[in-house]
């Protein structure tokens, strides 16, 4: 059976775990070759055997890739590997999906939002993707069959506490979005996804005030009710305490992979809900 991303290249940044590492499994289950990229030495072995794991159990090619996409020269040298790495006996070479997901999050209250958190995090989370995607541009086919999506948050939106910088440089990815869209119409469909809380190292991370804080949201979006006898026995145990359920990465990664298939082809410049309606619009 003709799998629908067969033979299509995609770049994935940040994906050594979590939702990266999700949106990775969801691309090679549908047939497409994969860069997956990383940043710390510490994530070498994680890469590594993600994309041995990928490559064995879809039939794909996989490679990890270190690079700091948050640099110039980090952003060049992650195209140019997957260009060796990628390109045909003829010559050609075509990056057919770029997903923008590596992302940090350093939440504080307002009085201490250090000079050194904003630049960090707006290295990572809104210079990385202007980077990556610059030094993709020349490698995006040229049909519209292009795809990239950017890997927002409700943050953008919604004003939590302890997030002046996070939601920041997620509002600016958003944007960039809208622009890209534009910019890069005859080659390549540009939207953003905007998760909620997820399951993971991150979310688990997040300071007191900030899970105080939306405590409300989640008591109040729809998908996020644990069910027993579906959900595991220890999320539904966290969730009484919670207010409800983080969303897996499985079921973030799904929205992006509908979103880089041939029938997402009209939908450009959207930031699509991939937060069980935490946010809606």
């Amino acid at each position: 059976m003709t799998r629908p991303l067969e033979g299509k290249l995609g770049i994935v940044t940040g994906s050594s775990r979590g939702i990266g590492a999700a949106i990775a499994e969801n691309l090679a289950s549908k047939g497409c070759q994969l860069v997956l990229n990383y940043t710390s030495s510490s994530s070498t072995d994680a890469a590594n055997a993600l994309a041995g794991r990928l490559s064995s159990a879809h039939g794909i090619r996989a490679v990890a890739v270190q690079a700091d996409v948050g640099t110039p020269e980090g952003a060049a040298s992650l195209i140019e590997s997957a260009r060796q790495h990628f390109t045909d006996a003829a010559g050609r070479f075509q990056i057919d999906i770029l997903v923008n997901n590596a992302g940090i999050a350093r939440n504080n209250l307002l009085p201490r939002v250090t000079v050194e958190d904003f630049e960090a995090t707006y290295r990572v989370n809104v210079l990385g993707p202007l980077l990556v995607t610059q030094a993709a541009e020349p490698h995006l086919p040229r049909d519209r069959s292009g795809r990239i999506v950017n890997i927002s948050s409700v943050s953008s939106q919604a004003g939590f506490v302890t997030q002046s910088v996070y939601g920041g440089t997620k509002a600016a990815l958003e944007a960039m979005t809208r622009t890209w869209a534009r910019e890069l119409a005859e080659r390549a469909t540009v939207n953003a996804v905007n998760p909620g809380p997820v399951e993971g190292p991150m979310y688990a991370a997040n300071p007191p005030e900030f899970l105080n804080d939306i405590h409300g949201w989640v008591l109040r979006t729809p998908l996020m009710r644990a069910r027993e006898g579906v959900d595991p026995d220890d999320v539904v145990r966290d969730a009484r305490a919670s207010g409800g359920r983080p969303a897996y990465t499985r079921e973030v990664a799904g929205i992006v992979g509908m979103l880089c298939g041939e029938e997402a082809g009209w939908c450009t410049g959207q930031v699509v809900c991939a937060n069980g309606g935490m946010i809606m619009q």
